[in-house]
């Protein structure tokens, strides 16, 4: 019995993997085959406008009304203890670096992921419920040419435009509560941000967003062309693609901030 409960649990967890490793192949051919026709822009370069005025719509008022608020609580935060420590003037220094390294790129993708991706995934899923995927082929028409290109490059688009909203959103919020409530100068607010910040940071952001911006559309993608011709396989495609990009969205910030860090050590003000 034990030997027999040894040999399913082990058959259980190779097809488990080799089910995640087939998975990830699947993700990274329709990744490089969405790349591999950017050069032809005129075939999708409409539908890249389409999807970037469609993003930008759903994305641009979430993303301001998350970030002043949550400027507003990290300036709370770290100024209450700056306050106590005698140092109210660094708290504007912690909040837009916080944002600009962290909070931004990260604001973006999860309200590209959240808002524009499940949008992405519910339509390319539908699009396969009704065989038009099966009849662009018919056709010879590639449908990751058609439909996965203009997606990848529009989120990397919108992902990247969107981190300018969130440092001001958040830099503003925090801007109201520590020189409006706690009476700190603007220029100390300012101040400690410039002595903190290098131009190497605001590039690693917008590079964080623009990659984070493509995780999210191939996954996006990726769970609508595979998702099962059902409704509600529709509606597991959207569940899936957003609990996955979340994740993925984590491990790889963890991961670029990582490299970042070692091979540019943050400086003392």
């Amino acid at each position: 019995m034990a030997v027999g409960g040894r040999t399913r649990v082990t058959g259980y967890l190779v097809r488990r993997t080799t089910g995640v490793l087939d998975r990830v192949g699947d993700m990274s051919v329709i990744a490089l085959e969405g790349f591999r026709r950017t050069w032809d822009v005129r075939t999708w370069f409409w539908e890249f406008v389409q999807q970037c005025w469609f993003l930008a719509r759903v994305t641009s008022l979430p993303v301001l009304l998350v970030s002043l608020p949550l400027g507003a609580t990290v300036a709370l935060q770290v100024g209450q203890l700056a306050w106590q420590l005698g140092a109210s003037s660094a708290t504007g220094g912690a909040v837009v670096v916080g944002l600009v390294r962290e909070v931004a790129p990260m604001a973006s993708a999860l309200l590209i992921a959240g808002a524009g991706g499940s949008a992405m995934t519910s339509d390319i899923g539908a699009r396969n419920i009704r065989d038009e995927l099966a009849a662009m082929e018919v056709m010879a028409v590639n449908p990751i040419h058609r439909l996965v290109t203009p997606r990848l490059w529009a989120a990397s688009t919108v992902a990247v435009l969107l981190v300018p909203l969130v440092i001001v959103a958040g830099a503003g919020g925090g801007y109201f509560f520590n020189v409006i409530v706690q009476g700190v100068t603007p220029g100390a607010y300012f101040d400690g941000a410039v002595s903190l910040l290098v131009t190497s940071d605001l590039l690693v952001t917008l590079l964080k967003a623009w990659i984070f911006g493509f995780i999210a559309a191939i996954m996006s993608c990726y769970f609508g062309m595979t998702c099962q011709t059902s409704p509600v396989g529709v509606g597991r495609a959207v569940n899936q693609s957003t609990v996955v990009t979340f994740m993925l969205v984590f491990a790889v910030n963890y991961v670029i901030t990582m490299i970042y860090f070692l091979a540019y050590p943050p400086r003392s003000m």
